[in-house]
């Protein structure tokens, strides 16, 4: 939702590619041209600079999937020069602290990174003994093996459905240097944010 708002536009980007997967938790069609759903990650690439892709994954990949999704992504990728940035989203509950969870001030940011990685984080550094886990941590830990510079966001919310606030935690990122160049037009972000909203509310009715 972040990207999609402040970062994604259909005229500097394109679609060049999908990964469809199928687990418990996920099921993909076996039909090919279908429009975007929750089954897959899709692969948009900046049509002024083709070198700067982006990759949405709305779909959940399985841990015994991690290693061949890595493997298929990564390796239609030049290692040499790249930078990877992920961003990721957790309930404020994962989050181990002497505090209390009630009385932090969620939701917040937290970063990760390889060794690397040199730029200067938007965030203070993720305390131990926290750990990442899932899609996130699987390709932190391969950037951190191909000793390519990557930096994981962990934003950490009290929340369970799409809200604003949470997206908006993810905003100090915008002025990074990786993706201050990238900002599309701050009104039309808020369009396309209310607009996520308002349809997030209307699949998370309840009906009784």
């Amino acid at each position: 939702a972040f990207l999609s708002s402040f970062i994604l536009d259909s005229l500097c980007w394109e679609v060049v590619g999908a990964v469809k997967l199928w687990n418990e938790w996920c099921r993909t069609s076996n039909t090919t041209n279908v429009l975007p759903t929750d089954s897959f990650c899709l692969f948009y690439r900046l049509i002024s600079d083709p070198t700067v892709l982006l990759c949405q994954c709305s779909c959940y990949v399985a841990e015994d999937q991690q290693f061949q999704w890595l493997e298929k992504v990564f390796g239609c990728i030049k290692k040499e020069g790249l930078q990877v940035t992920i961003l990721s989203t957790c309930p404020v509950a994962d989050y181990k602290t002497q505090e209390s969870t009630l009385t932090l001030s969620s939701p917040f940011l937290r970063a990760l990174k390889t060794k690397e990685f040199k730029e200067q984080v938007c965030c203070p550094l993720l305390e131990q003994p926290n750990i990442v886990r899932d899609l996130p941590a699987a390709v932190l830990s391969y950037c951190q093996v191909w000793q390519i510079p990557a930096v994981l966001y962990q934003c950490y919310t009290d929340v369970i459905k799409l809200d604003t606030v949470t997206i908006e935690a993810f905003k100090p990122l915008l002025s990074s240097k990786t993706l201050k160049n990238l900002v599309k037009d701050v009104s039309e972000s808020t369009k396309i944010l209310k607009k996520l909203l308002t349809t997030n509310e209307t699949h998370n009715n309840i009906y009784i």
